[in-house]
């Protein structure tokens, strides 16, 4: 695999969040281990100050060694050495079994001698309640060898108390298994879109290059025809070259803002930046409008006659033209477009305004995206492709501009402004 940024940033994620999760999962492990110990000192504790009350009942002496045995992680058995009634075993079990907090179910039952059997006593549900409703388990009692007087406990909901006493960090954990599946997934679909992309820009890149060569073939030949005097001298033939010449240099047009916009995207594209005036610069633009646009009618007003900024002229000559041939391809039949540039305290605004219908507001969000085309009626001989807006949108992010496009509201038209920062200006 070849590691490239994304790549890169993609592994470092993963494994960061994998890091988290196997963190968050020893963490688990171990409060697990924990309250287990916890629990298991509770019951041990309890039990003993069970057998200790009923020793000083019976008023006789504790044993040296432990009368508790731990069976099972549930299941206890504990020796008392003296006979004891199953009323007041039962007291004290849930006397102290309070008073160390141990709120769980638990059954309990006691060996008969006279029977040579356990006898069960009772199933006692959490908070110290018997439960005649629950599921009893008699036959989960066994007898111990060696052993007169006893009785054994057992905890039905122990190892599912552990779980639920672990709650928060099993909602911890399940959140972080959540982010890593969504992580995955996103990354899955960024990696596809990314080759969608890819591919895209390629045939992009084919398609145009393939135009080029036989447009041009079509530029020169037509060119050489209309310097030939039998053309020259016919006028219906040497309209409908010119026709020829004019649609083929706007063709080209399209495949160079294309290609541009391809190269663009793939940050191939480098800025020359260099000191230029901008006034000049709509000057050109003006003129260079206004011989293609003959109706069209371009004012400039600036409260300086000179604004010099740093920025690649090439570009910013595309991007102001641009604005300019939208508005008049798209404007009255008489178009107008009015240019203002003034000083801000943030630093330099260059203001387009027209006269044309406008964009619905339901469109107007979306007119800088790649291959957005606004709706139009009766305009289907000036619709382009979509990616004039976004060349210039494209331009002005490259050079740290801000641009912003909207409806005129005291008259009809669109105003686009774009935000120069002072840092530009020289």
């Amino acid at each position: 695999m070849r590691f490239t940024k994304l790549n890169i940033i993609v592994l470092i994620g993963l494994f960061a969040i994998i890091g988290v999760i196997t963190t968050q999962v020893l963490t688990l492990s171990r409060a697990y281990r924990f309250e287990k110990k916890e629990v298991g000192e509770k019951i041990h504790f309890a039990l003993q100050d069970v057998v200790d009350k009923i020793y000083r009942d019976n008023k006789n002496e504790l044993p040296n060694t432990t009368p508790i045995k731990k069976v099972s992680e549930d299941y206890y058995v504990v020796n008392v050495n003296d006979v004891f009634e199953a009323e007041i075993l039962e007291y004290y079990l849930k006397a102290e079994f309070q008073k160390v907090k141990l709120d769980m179910d638990y059954e309990y039952a006691i060996y008969d001698c006279a029977s040579d059997e356990m006898m069960y006593g009772q199933y006692i549900a959490a908070g110290g309640k018997a439960a005649a409703g629950k599921a009893r388990c008699a036959n989960c009692f066994t007898k111990r060898e060696g052993l007169v007087y006893y009785f054994a406990i057992r905890f039905p909901n122990l190892r599912y108390n552990y779980i639920t006493s672990l709650q928060q960090y099993w909602i911890y954990t399940g959140v972080l298994f959540l982010v890593l599946v969504i992580y995955v997934y996103s990354v899955l679909l960024l990696l596809k879109q990314k080759k969608y992309t890819e591919l895209q820009k390629d045939f992009i890149n084919n398609m145009t290059h393939e135009f080029k060569t036989p447009l041009s073939s079509i530029l020169i030949a037509s060119n050489y025809a209309a310097r030939q005097e039998a053309i020259e001298n016919n006028p219906r033939l040497n309209k409908y070259l010119q026709i020829i010449i004019q649609q083929s240099n706007k063709l080209n047009q399209h495949i160079e803002r294309i290609l541009n916009v391809a190269k663009s995207d793939a940050n191939l594209q480098s800025l020359e930046k260099k000191d230029i005036d901008i006034i000049e610069t709509l000057s050109l633009v003006r003129e260079n409008a206004l011989l293609k646009h003959e109706k069209a009618a371009i004012s400039i007003s600036s409260d300086k006659e000179s604004y010099r900024i740093r920025a690649d002229e090439f570009h910013v000559y595309n991007i102001i033209y641009n604005i300019v041939e939208n508005a008049i391809k798209y404007g009255a039949d008489q178009p107008s477009v009015d240019i203002s540039v003034k000083q801000t305290v943030k630093g330099l605004q260059l203001l387009f305004t027209d006269n044309g219908p406008g964009i619905p507001d339901a469109h107007i969000d979306y007119v800088f995206d790649k291959f957005y085309r606004v709706p139009r009626q009766n305009k289907k001989e000036v619709e382009g492709f979509g990616i004039g807006l976004f060349y210039v949108k494209k331009i002005c992010e490259l050079h740290g501009w801000k641009i912003g496009i909207k409806n005129n509201e005291r008259s009809t038209g669109l105003a686009i402004a774009i935000a120069i920062p002072k840092n530009n200006i020289v």
